[in-house]
């Protein structure tokens, strides 16, 4: 980060460490969470592509479920997410993911979280696919309120320092044992190498893959590519959530608009006023999130003259004026700003990318495949979500998995006095006409994505896209640019004469990982033949008793494996 910034001005660090005993890819709540567990006698290092407070984290609203209250069970709890699941949730990990709830949200209080109360008790509201009201919040900014209490708390730790506008490039392997001993990355205008005794990925989704997200522009699927090229095994990846109302104006930000919003009472209608999420599914607006995001879709297709360009409309008037005020008071400012006032005239919506449900194979100590490797929150796959997540279910997980990571066994590393040779690069005049198609390439690939790819799929769309895919993928192989990030060799750094190679190096390589999340989202959605939660074909349509599986790839490899009990 740079010096200026007073977020960790006194944390930060020029100088990037030679080894530590841990790093730590990203820095929302799983990250700095992960950080803060860890014991006080490790040297972590977290390694940040841009500022603190810029993940996706930072960006939930609804809030983080738990069964706390009397009148609700984590057993209750467990059969929701099970039913919003889909049959692909595990449920050794669910059972385990409820039964710690209750131990997170302590632990978060007792960190200084200021969730909001009912008089002497926290505070709880329904959201979408839960039996009982058990999401705690801080009004409508309740990730913003984790995120910058564990942000606090993390730059009060000496043991933890602090690497921003840093981006992790490639994971260092033992290329005997296979096991991961650390992490290169471009800072500062150098490639350097970091050892370290283990990694943790916590770099989020990838929904930049989507011309319609709601992720903020970092979510570049960094974590799943760099573990997919180690040969890490991969899991789900063509279940993606697309959040049914994100705010849809003409030069806005695709605001997304809680789901805790339609649990208060919002209706969802279309242009003339009608009530249409019933004629989809029975709870109507309160159905599971891909049920909502399709109903919207759909509805669109049949009334709409322009459907890619239309939208409906999320109306807040039924939810008392008071209400309002004291649970959204950031989405009224946000869509003020937009021109809309949510008292008097309802909010444009449309679905959004929003949560990947696959990741990273993970066991419930948030172990990888590679020994040295562990992955948590979205960049995870632990069992948990299955084909479709269950609202406010993703801060819990970074909590509860997170929360293992003190049990986990750490390599020593050697603190030796070893200078890795350094090489000084100059800028070639190549560079600049590779950068200017890396960069029109990575402009297509959302909108093929979103064409192709998003709520509606089918094997021909499919395939027109993994064709393109693959051909981007190729081309860029063979740039100058591209490889000097796709041959890195371990121990070498480099150093560049400007910041401009810099510059290049980061577009590149956020390209390289989108077109390798692009190219495994295709070759998964055209290996799962039916529809099942987030993920739907309309040449197969229906739900099929033979695909109640997990998808796993590595490296080119695609297979199934059964549902973990």
């Amino acid at each position: 980060m740079l010096l200026s910034d007073p977020l960790c001005q006194s944390k930060d660090s020029l100088k990037i460490p030679q080894s530590c005993d841990i790093v730590v890819v990203g820095s929302g709540a799983a990250g700095l969470y992960a950080a803060l567990k860890l014991p006080s006698h490790y040297q972590v290092c977290i390694i940040t592509k841009d500022t603190l407070k810029t993940g996706a984290s930072e960006w939930a609203q609804g809030g983080i479920a738990a069964a706390i209250d009397p009148a609700d069970s984590p057993m209750l709890h467990y059969e929701d997410t099970l039913k919003a699941g889909a049959g692909l949730c595990d449920p050794k990990a669910v059972k385990f993911l409820v039964e710690h709830a209750p131990e997170a949200i302590k632990n978060l209080v007792e960190l200084g979280v200021s969730f909001d109360r009912k008089g002497d008790n926290l505070a709880m509201t329904l959201e979408a696919a839960h039996s009982r009201p058990r999401v705690l919040h801080a009004a409508d900014t309740t990730g913003k309120a984790i995120v910058s209490t564990l942000t606090e708390k993390v730059l009060e730790r000496p043991n933890i320092q602090i690497i921003s506008q840093a981006v992790a490039l490639s994971l260092w392997l033992d290329p005997q044992t296979r096991q991961c001993q650390g992490i290169s990355c471009l800072y500062q205008n150098q490639i350097t190498w970091i050892k370290a005794g283990a990694v943790i990925l916590a770099s989020g989704g990838g929904g930049q893959v989507y011309a319609q997200t709601t992720n903020p522009t970092v979510s570049t699927g960094d974590g799943v590519a760099l573990a997919w090229r180690a040969g890490a095994i991969l899991r789900d990846l063509e279940f993606v959530q697309f959040h049914p109302t994100a705010l849809t104006k003409p030069g806005a930000p695709h605001f997304l608009i809680s789901e805790a919003v339609r649990g208060e009472g919002a209706h969802l209608i279309d242009h003339q006023g009608e009530r249409f999420a019933f004629a989809y599914h029975e709870n109507g607006e309160l159905a599971p999130r891909d049920v909502v995001s399709r109903a919207i879709f759909n509805h669109l297709q049949k009334t709409a003259s322009d459907p890619a360009h239309a939208t409906v409309y999320l109306d807040l008037r039924p939810i008392e004026p008071e209400r309002i005020r004291r649970r959204f008071p950031n989405i009224i400012g946000v869509t003020q700003e937009w021109g809309v006032d949510v008292f008097t005239q309802p909010i444009p919506v449309a679905p959004a990318a929003h949560y990947w449900m696959g990741g990273v194979v993970t066991d419930l100590t948030t172990q990888t495949s590679i020994k040295g490797l562990y992955a948590i929150g979205e960049t995870a796959s632990t069992g948990v979500h299955g084909a479709n997540r269950l609202a406010s279910n993703s801060l819990l997980e970074c909590v509860v998995f997170t929360a293992q990571l003190p049990h986990l066994e750490i390599a020593q590393v050697l603190k030796e006095d070893e200078s890795f040779p350094l090489s000084v690069i100059p800028e070639s005049p190549q560079w600049s006409q590779e950068i200017e198609q890396i960069e029109k390439i990575r402009e297509a690939l959302p909108a093929l994505m979103w064409q192709c790819a998003a709520i509606s799929r089918s094997h021909e769309r499919l395939e027109f896209a993994l064709e393109r895919v693959t051909q981007w993928r190729e081309e860029l192989a063979g740039f100058k640019l591209c490889q000097y990030l796709l041959d890195l060799s371990p121990k070498h750094n480099l150093v560049f004469k400007s910041s401009i190679p810099e510059q290049s190096l980061r577009i590149c390589l956020e390209t390289l990982n989108l077109l390798d999340i692009a190219y495994l989202i295709l070759k998964s959605a055209l290996f799962r033949t039916e529809s099942r939660g987030g993920h739907y074909r309309s040449d197969y349509p229906d739900t099929s008793p033979n695909w109640q599986v997990h998808t796993l790839t590595q490296g080119d490899r695609w297979w199934t494996s059964p549902i973990n009990s």
